[in-house]
């Protein structure tokens, strides 16, 4: 798989009916390593080693319905009160960051409405939050580290 630009990590991987498998250590099961995938992964563990948000208030590819259509977003990470803080967007590396992509994590955000908005294909990351008043984006130069951001 592609190097990324997040920190590196050691994945449990295994072959499976020729595809190769990546384990989820939130999900506690194997997952097929597609280029997303992998960008999910480094992201979730990025925000776990390095960021210290803790495990327990992760989910991933959690559901739910926009426009009476179901979607999964690929992390959302909760506050100490059990509220979307934060939704992660991931991309492929091999996929541009577009308008498409901020339209996509908005309209989630419309349903969760968190805090801050990443999105990354791995080598790109761009935070932001909403301003809903002025109906823009407002972009922010790093994620903060948990205990900055409760």
């Amino acid at each position: 798989m592609q190097k990324l630009n997040l920190p590196p990590c050691d994945f449990r991987l295994k072959s499976n009916e020729n595809k190769t498998l990546i384990f989820d250590s939130l999900r506690k099961k194997y997952l097929v390593l597609t280029p997303e995938e992998w960008v999910r992964q480094h992201y979730v563990q990025y925000l776990v080693a390095q960021k210290k948000y803790p495990v327990s208030l992760i989910a991933i590819e959690k559901q739910l319905t926009v426009n009476g259509l179901k979607k999964r977003t690929d992390i959302v990470v909760f506050s100490r009160l059990g509220v979307p803080d934060i939704i992660v967007e991931c991309k492929a590396p091999s996929v541009n960051i577009t308008q498409a992509t901020f339209d996509q994590i908005a309209r989630y955000n419309m349903k969760l409405n968190a805090r801050l908005l990443v999105v990354t294909n791995g080598l790109q990351h761009y935070y932001c939050t909403l301003d809903k008043e002025n109906e823009r984006y407002v972009f922010l130069r790093d994620l903060p580290e948990y205990e900055r951001s409760v």
